[in-house]
């Protein structure tokens, strides 16, 4: 199965809590604990053919292919009010993605990617490590969550 793991709005879909427990074969679990059903969940990523149910309708997604782009900051309307609407809700790890898209023109998609895979991995077993997790799941060591 294939993931991506960049999304149109500088998310790094890597540390997504759903697309890391379809990773880690772990649908049903994740489901049974969300109040969900498991169709809901499926999800290779953002800019894969298989998405959430959170992601499916997503306004920013449907604008990019509207327009063409890969990443919102190739777009003449950037920022736009969808990217500072979604910056500024409740959801911590949404905070970073101006920053994101600003480091994927400079330092290119394959360097983000990098820098996010290391990020958002255990610095002490190199497991992946999802935005809100303050330690990890396979070897219980403390990791800097989106909150800190």
């Amino acid at each position: 199965m294939s993931y991506r793991f960049d999304s149109f709005c500088g998310l790094y879909c890597g540390a997504c809590l759903t697309l890391r427990a379809n990773k880690e074969g772990k649908v049903e679990e994740a489901a049974k604990a969300w109040g969900m059903k498991p169709e809901d969940l499926v999800c290779n990523g953002c800019k894969s053919e298989v998405n959430a149910s959170s992601c499916r309708e997503c306004e920013i997604k449907a604008c990019a292919k509207t327009k063409g782009v890969d990443f919102c900051i190739e777009c003449p309307d950037y920022p736009c009010q969808y990217l500072k609407d979604l910056q500024a809700d409740e959801w911590v790890h949404h905070r970073v993605i101006l920053d994101n898209l600003e480091r994927i023109k400079s330092a290119g998609l394959d360097n983000w990617l990098a820098e996010q895979k290391e990020r958002w991995s255990c610095p002490n077993c190199g497991n992946p490590t999802g935005w809100y997790d303050a330690k990890c799941k396979k070897c219980g060591a403390e990791v800097v969550s989106c909150e800190e």
